[in-house]
């Protein structure tokens, strides 16, 4: 058993809220402007729950911008039949692991930071691939809905599911689905970066070097005699040239 001390949500310039001085906010106007879950999930995202924070109508406005966001990926996704690709494989297991931790660490403001920035990779994933597999919109929606039940709720309904998303299995996570396939390697000359090249993460020497000396070649930026090469291992390439 841990002993948690939890700080507590101020005025404006960190005064205490109090109806004496007139800068309590209601939970009912915010409820009626934007409802219970970016609520509930600003009190969160506001800051570590250990320390005294200071209320900002704007962030709860981007709370309210993250949720309906989120709300369209699936709506916009749920019947297309997208085919899960080996990259929305990746962010899939990737969002768990990190979720989970962030969770079991009880950094409860980076959990909710976290949710904003996987919604934002799968929607820049969509626009590439017309949408997001039913597999990961459901993973998604099963970890978001201690936070946002109300949306979670309707969404694992939206996804035809039956029953309560909270009597869904919590999902797991396979380190070996997070692995990169592909990394970025900074192919240099003369100990200077010239370009970058993607390559396979278990290339081979002679390999890397030859993608990387392509890559030099098509940007115009391989000029003179190469006197030596050299590979560091998923690091970088690099040209000596005279």
């Amino acid at each position: 058993i841990k002993l948690f001390n939890q700080g507590m949500i101020n005025g404006k310039n960190g005064i205490k809220m109090s109806k004496s001085k007139g800068n309590v906010v209601s939970p009912d106007d915010l409820v009626r402007d934007y409802g219970c879950d970016a609520l509930r999930m600003y009190e969160l995202f506001v800051g570590p729950p250990e320390l005294d924070a200071e209320w900002d109508d704007r962030g709860i406005e981007g709370v309210s911008r993250f949720l309906g966001r989120f709300y369209n990926l699936v709506m916009d996704s749920k019947d297309k039949h997208i085919e899960v690709t080996s990259e929305m494989m990746k962010l899939r297991h990737r969002l768990v692991a990190d979720i989970e931790y962030r969770f079991q660490s009880f950094s409860l403001n980076t959990v909710i930071a976290g949710f904003m920035e996987y919604n934002n990779k799968l929607i820049d994933l969509a626009k590439k691939t017309g949408g997001v597999d039913l597999d990961t919109l459901k993973t998604f929606i099963i970890l978001i809905a201690p936070f946002a039940p109300h949306i979670g709720e309707e969404l694992w309904e939206a996804v035809k599911e039956k029953g309560s998303v909270f009597h869904a299995q919590w999902p797991e996570f396979d380190e070996e689905a997070m692995k990169d396939d592909e990394i970025e390697i900074p192919v240099q000359v003369n100990g200077k970066t010239k370009v970058t090249v993607s390559v396979p993460v278990e290339i081979a020497k002679d390999e890397a070097l030859a993608a990387g000396k392509k890559a030099l070649e098509e940007a115009g930026k391989l000029e003179g005699h190469i006197v030596k090469e050299i590979y560091v291992p998923g690091r970088i390439i690099n040209f000596v040239i005279k």
